[in-house]
């Protein structure tokens, strides 16, 4: 697995498999890429930074995380 940040979009992107990404479905800020067999490849992540920052203050404070 890697993770990767691009500051440039605010993205977090992170890679579960070196499969060849077929396509790709957004759900609310995530945008999760999967292969030709339906395996999920890639998890981008966007408005990275507040996703992040709100996870941990949840986290934190012991709530349950949510995605906007």
């Amino acid at each position: 697995m890697r993770i990767k940040y691009s500051p440039d979009v605010d993205a977090l992107l992170v890679e579960l498999s070196p499969a060849h990404i077929d396509h790709a479905e957004e759900a609310g800020q995530f945008i999760l890429h999967f292969s030709k067999a339906g395996e999920l490849v890639l998890v981008e992540i966007l408005d990275a930074r507040d996703f992040v920052l709100d996870s941990l203050t949840s986290l934190i404070k012991g709530e349950e995380v949510k995605s906007s």
